[in-house]
């Protein structure tokens, strides 16, 4: 995600990869997985980072081609390949692309994926900055719902309002006093379940937000969008949450 505010926005701000990553016991819960990653910009970029570093076998794309990702894929081990081949046999795939990309993903492009393959949508509506009017996003309908109907597969939306260099920076042990939490929404429990064990193999708690339709309240402009705080401070600001747009994040 580009898009830039409060200085630093989540999904920016990418940096020098930390020099260390968590060892891959500390958090193993469901083994390896084959994970593929569309979007290879902050976000995609820094999951592409960690979840080859924990062993998972990453395959990554971006619009561009994969002869563009060829530094990525040096740097980590992960595999650059092209959009329409990044969800084959893929037990979770990471859509990371900007919400007005998200009609031109390849068609089929989720047709390869592993038998109940789990998609996590990371994406925010960006109207005044990038996409242009949605114009049922501007109606009302959640965004994450609107990129499930899309793409024509369930989605869980994890990771739109984390900055991308805490992926690398800000992990931690289980139990860790003030261990960040990203909220977690879905309708899926099982598909929900296994993008929050994902999280914490990451090194981060996490908070059920309950299912897609509720998913508003961690878009942009919400109290929970871009915190850094533990599990107890996401539960408040989700509950906190107004579903009423400002105008900021209004076409």
């Amino acid at each position: 995600m580009a898009h830039t505010a409060r200085n630093s926005s989540p999904g920016s701000g990418v940096g020098e990869a930390a020099e260390h990553f968590f060892p891959l016991s500390r958090y193993r819960k469901v083994g390896s997985m084959k994970i593929g990653i569309i979007g290879a910009g902050n976000i995609g970029g820094n999951l592409t980072r960690r979840l080859t570093a924990l062993g998972h076998d990453v395959s990554v794309a971006n619009s561009r081609g994969p002869e563009t990702l060829s530094a990525l894929a040096e740097e980590t081990g992960a595999t650059a390949v092209a959009a329409s081949e990044a969800a084959r046999d893929a037990d979770v795939v990471v859509v990371t692309v900007p919400l007005k990309a998200v009609p031109n993903l390849p068609d089929g492009f989720l047709d390869g994926a592993a038998e109940g393959a789990v998609v996590i949508d990371t994406g925010n509506y960006y109207p005044q900055q990038r996409d242009g009017r949605i114009t049922a996003i501007e109606d009302g309908l959640p965004e994450s719902r609107w990129t499930e109907q899309q793409i024509g597969h369930p989605v869980i939306k994890a990771f739109n309002g984390t900055y991308a260099q805490d992926i690398l920076d800000r992990g931690a042990p289980q139990g860790s006093p003030g261990r960040q939490a990203l909220p977690v929404a879905g309708d899926d429990p099982a598909a929900k379940q296994a993008v929050r064990d994902l999280i914490d193999e990451l090194g981060f708690d996490t908070v059920d937000a309950g299912g897609l339709d509720e998913s508003w309240r961690q878009q942009p402009g919400t109290p929970v969008y871009g915190n850094r705080g533990d599990a107890d401070a996401i539960v408040k600001a989700l509950a906190g949450a107004s579903p009423e747009r400002t105008a900021e994040w209004r076409a």
